[in-house]
């Protein structure tokens, strides 16, 4: 059937020509009467045939579009008030003027008309105010995805309850694999017989099984100290809410055994790939073992990582025979290198410069040419004493260069080791990090999320006392080309002394065996004191700030400056450190600014009080009694109370467990 248009088209043409044909008549008159009335009665005949059917399809026409018209509007009408989408008109007081019948059959009511927004749905005002064109929220237990439309004060509700139950049931089902590892099994099995060993075996593996049994794991053991376990997303939520209790279990049943053994996992999980979720679960591991062990760690998709557990102390487990492996592959790297560059952190403390002091007396005795970066002007008292004693040296100050200077000498054949820290953030400069492919991580904190990509060499021990500590280990089994100088060793003692607090923390057998091999060497121990000292200034800006100390829970000590204030690190943390000597602290908190930015807190405790895990919820990190974090662009007020919430979050976490 021709459509209005065409035959609109085709009528047009018709007319045109009737007219054109009496035109002809008329004038035809003038001349011949008769042949033209003969020619008039001709035409009529077919022009009224042709008018009587355009007048046909005009009626036609017209009856088609007025029963399109009545279908299109009953359509309309039974979409708006049959089709299973809310539409909903609201008033500027956030009445409902007017909703169509499924929407309120989703409320469970008759009608809503007259409703306030704010029974109805208390989600909705804050969309509405704040003009937001769409978002999820939850109404009646159901999911809607709401379209706003704010000119015509209109909102339209999508229900998606059942597509958000299959988003979670696919998420929810999703693989995730498990490395999980027993911290010190050779260690502790070493000296056993055979049927002793069977038995701790037995004893562990009854363990695990029935962990893996009760939860809907599949557990497999791979080797004598790994087993693998699999299983799906839901699960690993079941296992998070209850802190992963398995590692607290083994622990507790070992020990009662006499056998401290402790458990890490890594956990790979949120990506489809089998193989990638294997490299996440290895990596992970590789984490949870870099901060000292019994703990989990599980990678998310967004780059951070979340721990359970590390909030007992480590106990020292690293060996000779990997100090000595460590110190002859370092060896080798400083051979295959034209020089070596050091580096620690930003605003070096006394542990930092002594362990570059000490790596650059091993390239010397491998001989190699060697160089320490340092900022003169990030650098605290003792530091700064240290630096004037060493100019009495010519030999060893011309060894210390800028930042700028290390990035105009460095090569790709050029060796970078970095010392005590294993961020890329942290170190004096960043962009030697990128520039050289060559890289060694010496550090002795707990890994973090943030690494150094790539590193060569790896040595990270979060059992040792201080950086200062693993270079002296390393420097006994280097050539004895050169002997250690007095002004060396000291620089080394010195920063052992500083992040033991004169041996009173984090100190182990192996602490004092590598101060009295310092000591052998001819360390000074006068001259550590020396640096040490501090004057009346500092001492009365560390007295005024305790005088802000209130307790907030039991045993927990907090200290702030003032709001205008600014301190350098080194004084919130000597203030972190003295609370703790106090009667009745075991945790201390002290909060400064440390410029116009950044705002420093500094935590210390005795043990009973994981500061390391209360820091790391505010971006820090450090050790289980010692730990720092900094909050940029934050006022005094505002970062106190982050803290006293992350704080509550860790009591609250640690009632729980």
């Amino acid at each position: 059937m021709p459509s209005y248009l065409e035959k609109r088209s085709i009528r047009y043409p018709i007319y045109a020509l009737m007219a054109i044909t009496l035109v002809f008549l008329v004038i035809l008159a003038f001349y011949n009467w008769i042949i033209s009335l003969i020619g008039f009665v001709l035409s009529v005949i077919p022009f009224y045939y042709l008018f009587i059917v355009d007048y046909q399809q005009r009626k036609d026409t017209e009856k088609y579009i007025a029963t399109l018209s009545y279908r299109l509007k009953k359509v309309g009408e039974e979409a708006l008030m049959e089709m299973p989408i809310g539409i909903m008109l609201f008033n500027d007081d956030y009445y409902v003027e007017w909703a169509n019948p499924f929407l309120a059959s989703c409320f469970e009511e008759e009608t809503l008309v007259g409703r306030s927004l704010y029974d109805v749905g208390d989600s909705l005002i804050p969309l509405i105010k704040q003009e937001v064109e769409m978002e999820v929220i939850t109404i009646m237990n159901r999911k809607f995805r709401v379209i706003h439309r704010s000119e015509e004060r209109l909102l339209y509700f999508f229900d998606i309850t059942e597509q958000i139950e299959v988003e979670k049931m696919y998420e929810d089902e999703r693989t995730v694999i498990a490395i999980i590892f027993l911290d010190n099994y050779d260690d502790i099995t070493q000296g056993m017989d055979d049927q002793t060993r069977s038995s701790l075996n037995s004893l562990v593996t009854s363990i695990l099984n029935k962990w893996a049994q009760d939860n809907g794991v599949f557990l497999k053991r791979v080797s004598s100290e790994r087993f693998i376990g699999v299983f799906n997303e839901q699960i690993l939520h079941s296992l998070e809410k209850g802190k992963f209790s398995i590692l607290d279990e083994v622990r507790e049943i070992t020990t009662k055994q006499n056998i401290p053994l402790t458990l890490s996992i890594g956990v790979g999980a949120g990506v489809p790939s089998l193989p990638e979720l294997g490299e996440l679960a290895q990596s992970s591991l590789d984490l949870a073992l870099g901060r000292g062990g019994d703990q989990v760690a599980i990678k998310q998709t967004n780059g951070k990582v979340k721990f359970f557990g590390g909030k007992t102390n480590p106990v020292e487990k690293r060996t000779r025979v990997r100090a000595r492996v460590i110190s002859h592959a370092l060896k080798d790297l400083i051979i295959d290198s034209d020089k070596v560059i050091i580096m620690g952190h930003k605003n070096p403390d006394m542990d930092a410069v002594g362990a570059a002091i000490g790596i650059l007396k091993i390239a010397q005795m491998n001989q190699c040419e060697g160089y320490i970066v340092i900022n003169t002007h990030e650098i605290d008292t003792g530091v700064r004493r240290l630096m004037e004693e060493i100019q009495k040296h010519e030999e060893l100050f011309e060894r210390f260069i800028t930042p700028e200077q290390a990035l105009e000498i460095a090569t790709e054949d050029t060796l970078l080791v970095v010392v005590d820290t294993h961020k890329p953030s942290l170190v004096i400069e960043e962009r030697l990090i990128h520039k050289m492919d060559h890289v060694v991580v010496i550090d002795h904190h707990r890994r973090g999320e943030e690494f150094i990509e790539n590193p060569l060499l790896v040595y990270m021990e979060p059992y040792a006392s201080s950086t200062a500590e693993l270079v002296t280990e390393l420097l006994q089994y280097q050539p004895k080309r050169s002997k250690i100088d007095m002004l060396e060793a000291t620089a080394l003692l010195a920063g052992i002394i500083v992040d033991t607090k004169s041996f009173t923390l984090r100190t182990g057998a192996r602490t004092f065996d590598a101060a009295s091999y310092l000591r052998g060497q001819g360390a000074d121990t006068v001259l550590v004191q020396k640096f040490l000292k501090e004057d009346v200034e500092t001492y009365l800006k560390r007295a005024k700030l305790i005088e802000t100390v209130y307790f907030y829970k039991e045993g927990i000590a907090i200290a702030k400056a003032g709001a205008e204030q600014v301190l350098d690190q080194v004084l919130i943390a000597q203030t972190a450190d003295t609370l703790l000597t106090m009667e009745g602290v075991l945790a201390s908190f002290v909060i400064s600014k440390r410029n116009d930015d950044v705002v420093g807190i500094s935590a210390r405790s005795l043990g009973d009080v994981n500061v390391q895990v209360i820091m790391e919820s505010l971006g820090g990190g450090g050790h289980l009694t010692n730990a720092a974090t900094q909050l940029p662009e934050m006022e005094i007020e505002e970062a106190e109370q982050q803290l006293l919430d992350a704080i509550d979050e860790y009591l609250e976490g640690r009632k729980k467990e």
